[in-house]
């Protein structure tokens, strides 16, 4: 008995560890509530002190914000051991059901995680036949280092997450991505994701981005799957001025070398004094030489 106790002991710490390392996680104190109920939410595992949005939302979320009950969502602030306890009015979303109840967070580190809910009342609708995917949240990750501002290549990440708005999963879909400075037409390249979309459900995908030597000014980066472009970034990336310091000072020493050489080659070729003057200045600086005062 007294073995066992201890292996229970030693055991439950890790398992402790175990479950805080697999992510947030949410539970709701009941899974079906009528139009105009509550029901509570009940998260762990999330950053300590994190501020979270919980929203009612139709469609599986696939379609972003916009499938949710966004004036009848609610906040709320994690403890210092990342749980937390809130109740939610759950409102008739803008889309039908299949819903979900979203949270996620505002700042930092995004976080969010989705638990399905049965609002009994709302209009129940199956997502959209076929495998089709539509961007929800797309951003530009990175800055530029020292090197870029010497004219290396400037480079980002595109990081986009992707809903699938149909009824088939997605199996490692090929997207394109392109670069435009200006009004230019972009330059596509193709990317392979390796993963599944499933369907009613949402990824993350990444991509990097990489400009030029020497890139500078407006800049685009477009994302494409099959002919429709999902995203456009808009992307300013400031001009190298490092190498304009640096031509700027070779400027500079070839001014100065050339002014060198001319004055060697004017000390050649000028009219020398006569011999035993002792002077070697310029003839019309040679004493004596100068008129007599009026």
């Amino acid at each position: 008995m007294v073995v066992l106790l201890l292996a229970v002991l030693l055991l439950w710490p890790a398992a402790g560890i175990a479950a805080a390392a697999g992510g947030p996680t949410l539970s709701l104190d009941r899974s079906d509530v009528g139009k105009g109920g509550t029901v509570v939410v009940t998260g762990e595992g999330w950053r300590p002190g994190a501020l979270l949005t919980l929203l009612v939302c139709g469609q599986n979320m696939v379609g972003g914000t916009n499938d949710c009950a966004n004036a009848d969502g609610r906040t709320v602030t994690t403890d210092s051991d990342g749980r937390f306890r809130r109740e939610l009015a759950v409102a008739a979303p803008p889309s039908p059901c299949p819903c979900v109840v979203h949270v996620a967070t505002v700042m930092g580190d995004a976080q969010a995680v989705d638990t399905p809910l049965v609002v009994s009342g709302h209009p129940v609708r199956p997502v959209p036949d076929g495998s089709r995917l539509g961007v929800l949240t797309a951003r530009l990750e990175g800055s530029s280092g020292l090197l870029t501002w010497f004219g290396a290549p400037p480079e980002r990440r595109l990081v986009v997450t992707v809903g699938n708005l149909g009824s088939g999963a997605v199996k490692d879909p090929v997207f394109r991505v392109g670069t435009a400075r200006g009004v230019l037409a972009p330059a596509w390249e193709e990317r392979k994701w390796h993963g599944t979309v499933p369907a009613g459900q949402r990824a993350r995908v990444v991509f990097d981005v990489e400009l030029a030597a020497g890139a500078h000014g407006p800049y685009e980066v477009s994302l494409k799957y099959g002919e429709k472009v999902l995203v456009t970034e808009p992307w300013d990336v400031g001009r190298p001025w490092g190498v304009v310091l640096f031509w700027v000072l070779l400027g500079c020493v070839v001014v100065v070398g050339l002014f060198r050489v001319g004055m060697l080659v004017v000390d050649r070729v000028r009219p020398r004094p006569p011999a035993g003057d002792g002077d070697r200045g310029l003839p019309w600086f040679v004493p004596g030489t100068l008129p007599p005062p009026d």
